[in-house]
């Protein structure tokens, strides 16, 4: 069985499975050596081993975009990422984008144009919306739409999304 930081322990090594290996995570600024099941995921590693929770769960098959982060500044899936496959690169999550006192100018623009609603998407829309701002992007609703429309938001708030985008981007 293998310990791992904070405590848990690899509970498929511990049954047979597959050995620990070590992956050495940047996040948020932070190196982080770990030692992993390597099949744990991004998404996982950052919620249960680093205790990063602000990078939500939703459909864990890469199709909802609530696991949004940014691996060396571009968008991606953390539930479709191997932790073993980032070691050695720049993560950032949503705590790593901003937070209180400065707010990232998204999370404010979200604020200000109720983009978040329930908030479970949250998170992933901000993530994903910071990396449009360093994308090609057409100045229209319909073309900031297409960009972030791998993120999924059950309670409807993509016109509040697209608004505060958009508010951002100097286009409203």
């Amino acid at each position: 069985m293998s310990d791992f930081p904070g405590g848990t322990s690899c509970a498929p090594c511990a049954a047979g499975g597959p050995a620990g290996v070590p992956v050495t995570l940047r996040v948020n600024g932070a190196s982080h050596a770990l030692t992993l099941d390597p099949r744990a995921t991004l998404l996982d590693t950052l919620r249960e081993t680093l205790h990063l929770t602000g990078t939500k769960k939703g459909c864990d098959h890469g199709q909802c975009g609530a696991c949004t982060v940014h691996m060396d500044g571009r968008r991606v899936n953390a539930c479709l990422v191997l932790a073993a496959a980032a070691s050695g690169r720049d993560i950032t999550t949503i705590e790593g984008l901003g937070g209180l006192p400065s707010l990232h100018p998204l999370q404010a623009a979200f604020v200000a144009h109720d983009g978040y609603q329930c908030g479970y998407c949250t998170a992933g829309q901000i993530m994903s919306a910071a990396a449009l701002l360093h994308e090609p992007c057409g100045d229209s609703d319909d073309d900031v739409r297409e960009l972030m429309s791998g993120n999924i938001c059950r309670c409807g708030a993509y016109a509040n999304i697209v608004a505060a985008i958009q508010d951002v981007r100097g286009k409203r």
